[in-house]
């Protein structure tokens, strides 16, 4: 990897992150902070997104620049971790269950729908 490609990931990684806080501010806003509707939203986003680069074969620094840097850096494993084990912390059974189901049905889907897309374009 060159310097810039670094410098390139860097930078496009910070945007996926701030992305990602606007995004979850503003959902948080709208519907509240009961369940993690934020995550949850950005990590499908982020899916459908990834899936359909895999769909249209994006590869090399495309790849790298779009897939790893900024949806890497949008969606976030840890805090869907996080969130779903502060929900059964707080003996808040059901909707850390449904968190976790959820989100894995879902973005099992929102890769289905990515790649299909991808394959189709």
């Amino acid at each position: 990897m060159t310097f810039w490609l670094w410098v390139a990931v860097a930078a496009i990684g910070g945007c996926g992150a701030i992305g990602r806080f606007v995004a979850d501010a503003l959902i948080a806003d709208r519907v509240g902070r009961d369940f993690p509707l934020g995550t949850l939203a950005i990590n499908l986003t982020g899916t459908v997104v990834l899936g359909v680069l895999v769909g249209v074969g994006a590869a090399g620094n495309l790849y790298l620049l779009a897939g790893t840097a900024t949806l890497g850096s949008y969606t976030t494993f840890s805090t869907w971790m996080l969130e779903s084990y502060r929900l059964a912390e707080d003996a808040e059974f059901r909707p850390a269950i449904l968190n976790a189901v959820i989100s894995l049905l879902l973005g099992f889907g929102a890769a289905l729908l990515g790649r299909t897309i991808g394959l189709h374009l």
